[in-house]
């Protein structure tokens, strides 16, 4: 069996989303309350799910973990999520409960107020013990591979020939132990895959090329029978969340959890708090939850009304944006609307200009941005450490959110690479 491909046809590392999808209703005219508005459009929405789908319509692979409710609106957006291409073996759904909904206002310059139906919505109740750990866990099994090939036995026939056979299971385990030690020691590479004690699932080694199919294949290559592959270990798998999800229980556990399970498996963190105020009890409430998984996360995207309300000061500058950062941050991000972005590394800092287009609706701008940048350095983490090449990841991060900005709704808004390289162009 070949490496799993998103059913989009993307291909490279896995990004998982977690938290909450919702349906977003949208005025069909701009700069009128709630109350004025003549009609509204029905659009799919919810940060994190909006995250997974920008990443699939870039050519990337995503899939997303959060809960629904078992009605006509939660099951039309599990096909959305099919639709576009998110794997949704992480969706549950809950009976007795309903999808969250949004109102949202739209003003005359296309910035939001949002009205919510979530008292309580089905992506609140979501259990620890009902997360799909083992999708979480897949982030060492579902590594990418580089192929090495010799043509009297393909990588697939092998992987196949070998799990086929009555003794693949203990070989597997033996295998998958030694392949472990020797790239950690070897190589100085440490995905944090804990096998036996953590729960590893070896079955899913016939799902996708695994650890021990790899070292098979090397060990193969290196005698000249078959075909080979190794693991290409410049890959970092992404899981990426929000701060919604800590709001109440039981899905302030199911969120530590996943966090838990997916740094345990090596994914690179990436944080979005996605400030909404009027769904915490105070704002004082959501500072403190928000603040208390900030150092957890590699990656942190910020807006600059976000820096402001997390540090208290009113100006959004270098000076406030530091005053965030913690030492295992390898990206902090600031955007700033229309005017681009502010980065800092460990290393560097800078800004990227945006880019100038006809605003409709903000929704959605920052989820783009965010799918982008991950769709970038998920096969690749080295671009964090090279500025010239993550400003011109940035600048095509900042052209997706801008043309998310021209139509109404998120999901329906977001970008198709062809889009992005069009606006680049004409710039």
């Amino acid at each position: 069996m070949a490496p799993v491909i998103g059913v989009n046809g993307g291909a490279g590392g896995l990004i998982l989303s977690f938290g909450e999808m919702l349906i977003d209703f949208v005025p069909t005219v701009s700069g009128v309350s709630l109350a004025e508005a003549p009609g509204f459009l029905k659009a799919p929405g919810g940060a994190p799910a909006n995250v997974a789908i920008a990443v699939t319509r870039l050519g990337g692979r995503s899939a997303f973990v959060g809960k629904l409710g078992d009605d006509e609106f939660g099951h039309m957006l599990a096909g959305i999520l099919k639709e576009n291409g998110v794997r949704g073996d992480g969706i549950t759904f809950d009976v007795g409960a309903r999808t969250a909904l949004a109102f949202v206002t739209l003003r005359a310059d296309g910035e939001r107020e949002f009205m919510f139906y979530r008292n309580p919505s089905a992506d609140m109740l979501l259990k620890p013990e009902e997360l799909n750990l083992e999708l979480i866990r897949s982030i060492l099994g579902d590594l990418p591979w580089i192929s090495l090939s010799r043509p009297s036995l393909n990588g697939e026939d092998f992987q196949r020939s070998f799990m086929e056979t009555p003794i693949s299971r203990a070989v597997t385990r033996f295998f998958a132990t030694t392949f472990f030690i020797l790239s950690t020691s070897a190589l100085g590479i440490v995905y944090g895959l804990r096998l036996q004690h953590r729960g590893f699932s070896y079955g899913a080694a016939e799902e996708c090329y695994s650890p021990a199919c790899a070292c098979f294949h090397a060990i193969a290559w290196r005698v000249g029978q078959y075909s080979s592959a190794v693991p290409c270990f410049t890959s970092a798998k992404v899981f990426h969340y929000g701060s919604i999800s800590l709001i109440v229980e039981p899905c302030r556990s199911a969120h530590l959890r996943a966090m838990e399970v997916a740094k345990e498996a090596g994914a690179l963190l990436s944080y979005d708090p996605n400030l909404r105020l009027p769904l915490w009890p105070s704002a004082e409430e959501a500072r403190e939850q928000i603040m208390s998984i900030w150092e957890k996360a590699e990656v942190i995207k910020v807006s600059d009304v976000e820096l402001e309300f997390l540090t208290g000061s009113d100006k959004v500058d270098d000076e406030t944006a530091l005053s965030l950062w913690h030492p295992g941050l390898k990206l902090f991000l600031v955007t700033l609307g229309e005017k681009g972005c502010r980065y800092y590394t460990k290393n560097f800092h800078g800004a990227v200009e945006g880019f100038h287009v006809k605003t409709v609706d903000t929704t959605g701008a920052g989820d783009s941005f965010v799918g982008a940048l991950l769709c970038k350095i998920v096969d690749d983490q080295s671009v964090l450490e090279d500025e010239a090449r993550l400003r011109e990841v940035l600048k095509f991060a900042n052209a997706c959110g801008a043309i998310t900005t021209t139509k109404k709704g998120a999901i329906p808004a977001l970008p198709a690479e062809a889009d992005v390289l069009s606006l680049l162009h004409v710039a």
